[in-house]
């Protein structure tokens, strides 16, 4: 029998927004909701010794922080280059969905190959995008890009589920977009999922409340048990924005990193 690789997984910060807990949950929150609950932004490597790293996320640059309010902490590109990695080395990037902080930074990345599930792209460039509130997380400059990559052979289209390598597949967990894919990774510690805007929050989670953010509600909680089945317990989910992840997770080879590969150094909770 043969045993996926074990990987491992750096999360790397590169930006952050301070606001209050009830912008992250639809409807407002609980009884917190006057309280600060900030939001991380992350991109994350996928690491193994008999494969080249594959990057999840592009995250977005100073000109879209500056235009949206958000504090860039250091530029993705940098963050790469603290762990070891040149950006133009970088053959694979994975796209879990097309929201300006998720797919803002794609020409940093000139000889690597962008994954993205079917329905997002066309969720992305369609009819869908007549509607301002459901384009705003969009940026169209990045959407317009994605255009580009096809017709310039650099898209690899993926229609739900599928292995992208030994060890590391993707999952299509839809809600907060229409093609959110998920990426599962086999580590020493389990599987670990790459949860990205799944939820935003391990609060998400526990309080089964979406982010504001959601394009179907009934998919998106749907996603939430699916994403819940697949692991045997919190700590294995990464989501897609929580300070948390870097509090509770060990330390990487460079500031704001988090090695996910590896059992948090304190317990984060449970699904109860």
């Amino acid at each position: 029998m043969t045993h996926a690789p074990h990987h491992r997984i750096h999360t790397i910060r590169y930006a952050r927004h301070e606001r209050p807990a009830r912008e992250n949950f639809l409807g407002g929150g609980a009884d917190d909701h006057a309280a600060m609950m900030p939001l991380d932004y992350f991109v994350w490597v996928i690491e193994h010794d008999d494969m080249a790293p594959l990057l999840v996320d592009t995250g977005f640059g100073a000109e879209a922080a500056a235009r949206r309010g958000r504090t860039m902490i250091r530029p993705v590109e940098d963050g790469l280059r603290a762990i070891g990695i040149d950006p133009a080395s970088v053959e694979d990037v994975i796209l879990t969905h097309l929201h300006y902080d998720h797919a803002g930074s794609l020409g940093l990345f000139p000889n690597a190959r962008f994954h993205v599930q079917d329905r997002e792209m066309a969720f992305a460039t369609g009819r869908a995008m007549t509607h301002g509130h459901v384009r705003a997380p969009f940026d169209a400059g990045p959407v317009a890009e994605m255009v580009h990559l096809l017709f310039g052979d650099r898209l690899v289209f993926h229609d739900g589920d599928a292995a992208v390598a030994p060890g590391v597949s993707l999952r299509l967990l839809p809600g907060h977009t229409a093609g959110l894919q998920a990426v599962e990774v086999s580590t020493a510690r389990g599987p670990v999922i790459l949860a990205s805007d799944v939820a935003h929050l391990y609060a998400n989670l526990l309080r089964e409340t979406p982010f504001p953010i959601v394009v179907d509600v009934p998919a998106y909680l749907a996603a939430h048990a699916r994403l819940r089945a697949l692991v045997p317990g919190l700590d294995h989910i990464i989501p897609g924005h929580d300070p948390l992840v870097l509090a509770a997770f060990p330390a990487g080879e460079a500031p704001d990193v988090a090695r996910v590969d590896l059992p948090p150094r304190k317990p984060i909770g449970d699904f109860d």
